[in-house]
């Protein structure tokens, strides 16, 4: 077994978030609910564009964010994930990498074209996002860079992509050579229609072992477990995997990493102006925290840190500088 020389490789949906300020009259005539995530097709996704304001074109998706927000915290990462050869996919390589992030997946010549979230931020900092998935829904396991995968401490998955058959057989086969070369697989549940619709993939994933990290909200764990009982889910599903991660708002996060149990509040801020990506960044700034061999209780912290600053502004990516944010409060 050879030593890792990345901190974390991760497999996600690739995708260019649109951020773009509405009040809650458009939302509704939209006939989504605020707050909620909605999928469209292309033409659809191209009507809604037309039709909002201003907007800022972002780099995102779930696990890019995570991995992103980790190489901001000194970590070196990977992601693997299909964009298109259009203008998006070239603004999403270009953002990605920037932020010191290897990419390496191949375009794809082919429709449809590169995913892109449109995000519809109120006045109350609610997010309402309506997502066209496109090219990012064919990552075949071809794609698939096995020593990279080797080379990562952690591979972290998005449940967001388990959806489409191809990228999930492409992260099945990710978790083998994760697992083949000793190290560690991270999932996170991403959201309750997920686990709607595969929460028995999930389920099996982890009662096998398979999962190492588990990330979750605490409507998603609830969810994953089918009861009503936050403390008895955290009990059953922590004896499942060696670390159990779960945000809760406004009342922070709790772990459980190895029968030690860790709680820390969320970090206090001025204003909430965006909650886009907040528990994509409480993920990196966990991870790095456990890769940099902290606590449990300070990677708890370090993920505190990082959604905080993130939903301090819009967009999911971080505007300050998390290492130094990090270095202030902890050391």
């Amino acid at each position: 077994m050879t030593e890792p020389t990345l901190d974390i490789v991760a497999i996600g949906n690739a995708i260019v978030d649109v951020i773009a300020q509405a009040d809650d009259d458009f939302v509704t005539s939209e006939g989504v609910a605020k707050g909620s995530m909605r999928l469209m097709d292309e033409a659809t996704s191209d009507s809604l564009y037309s039709r909002m304001g201003p907007g800022r074109e972002i780099s995102g998706g779930s696990a890019a964010n995570t991995v992103a927000g980790m190489a901001m915290l000194g970590c070196k990462g990977g992601f693997i994930g299909q964009v298109a050869d259009d203008q998006l996919g070239a603004v999403f390589q270009h953002d990605i990498r920037a932020n010191g992030v290897r990419f390496d997946t191949p375009t794809r010549a082919a429709q449809p074209s590169t995913a892109r979230c449109l995000i519809l931020v109120t006045p109350d900092a609610q997010r309402t996002m309506n997502t066209f998935l496109g090219a990012s829904q064919y990552l075949p396991a071809s794609a698939l860079d096995r020593d990279l995968i080797a080379s990562a401490k952690i591979l972290y998955l998005e449940g967001y992509l388990w959806d489409p058959e191809e990228p999930r057989a492409a992260m099945r086969a990710a978790i083998q050579i994760a697992h083949e070369a000793g190290r560690k697989v991270a999932f996170t549940l991403s959201d309750t229609f997920c686990i709607a619709r595969h929460g028995d993939d999930f389920r099996t994933l982890i009662a096998e072992g398979t999962i190492d990290i588990l990330f979750a909200n605490e409507n998603e764990l609830l969810a994953l477990t089918g009861g009503t009982d936050f403390d008895e889910a955290l009990r059953s599903v922590s004896a499942q995997v060696e670390t159990l991660v779960v945000t809760r708002g406004a009342q922070g996060a709790v772990g459980v990493q190895k029968g030690e149990t860790a709680s820390v509040p969320a970090e206090p801020i001025e204003k909430i102006v965006d909650t886009t990506g907040a528990g994509d960044l409480f993920a990196a700034g966990f991870l790095a925290g456990q890769a940099q061999g902290r606590s449990l209780e300070d990677s708890l912290r370090m993920g505190a840190i990082a959604a905080a600053e993130v939903i301090s502004h819009y967009g999911a990516r971080p505007e300050a500088k998390l290492d130094q944010l990090v270095q202030a409060r902890l050391g």
